[in-house]
């Protein structure tokens, strides 16, 4: 509302593009982001987009400062769990464990806390604190049996950290909870129960190929199926 109608509605276009290929093509998306950026980098929104772009891309110095920007306009602190797991991306865990102590948590609503927690355990995981991860992890939010937005994440995590920590009969339980709660697929949990399980899968269509492949091949009566006629 800012900007003039026309330079308006060409950083609408390239938002509305950011949002659409961000999941499938962050490459892409990234590149929409920074035509945005040329041309409005002083509304938020476009600085947030920017700094999800990158961050879906990796560039995590650069997706930490257009967070940081959007964040001093807005004074919101929504951004602070990505923000937290930017520096996890640049190897310091230990400020994103600094974060996760800070006052701003404590303003955040109850999903961006449940994503302050996952980006802690995280960066216990990265800093080889195993048990303190899965202490993390345990909280009201995961024991709870509602289902909401965060719940198959919250559940997938802890089981994850539990399979590294060896406990896998744990580990197998809440890889099950966490398949109940993802209606949406955002998690491979079914693949990972197949796994624990010993289920291999194969692509039937690789199977369909390598048939016809092999049906269309040279045979002689008497010799190999590589037509090549000898014994």
């Amino acid at each position: 509302m800012s900007l003039p109608k026309t330079l308006a509605e060409d950083v609408a276009r390239n938002l509305v593009m950011v949002a659409r290929l961000i999941d499938e093509d962050p490459e892409e998306a990234y590149g929409y982001s920074r035509i945005a950026l040329r041309l409005a980098s002083r509304v938020a929104a476009v600085r947030e987009a920017a700094g999800f772009a990158a961050y879906a891309t990796q560039r995590y110095t650069e997706a930490l400062a257009e967070f940081r920007a959007a964040r001093r306009m807005t004074g919101s602190v929504e951004l602070w769990p990505v923000m937290a797991d930017c520096e996890r991306g640049l190897g310091r865990p230990e400020r994103a464990m600094a974060m996760a102590g800070e006052p701003e948590v404590q303003k955040l609503d109850k999903a961006g806390k449940v994503e302050m927690r996952l980006v802690a355990a995280g960066a216990r995981r990265d800093m080889g604190q195993l048990d303190a991860a899965i202490v993390t992890l345990q909280s009201p939010e995961l024991a709870s049996s509602s289902v909401q937005p965060w719940t198959a994440r919250l559940r997938y995590a802890y089981a994850d950290a539990l399979l590294e920590a060896g406990r896998e009969d744990e580990a197998r339980e809440w890889f099950g909870k966490a398949l109940e709660a993802d209606k949406d697929g955002s998690t491979d949990a079914s693949d990972r129960l197949a796994e624990l399980d010993g289920v291999e899968f194969v692509d039937a269509l690789d199977d369909e190929e390598a048939d016809v492949a092999d049906e269309a091949a040279p045979r002689d009566e008497d010799g190999p199926a590589d037509g090549s006629g000898q014994a």
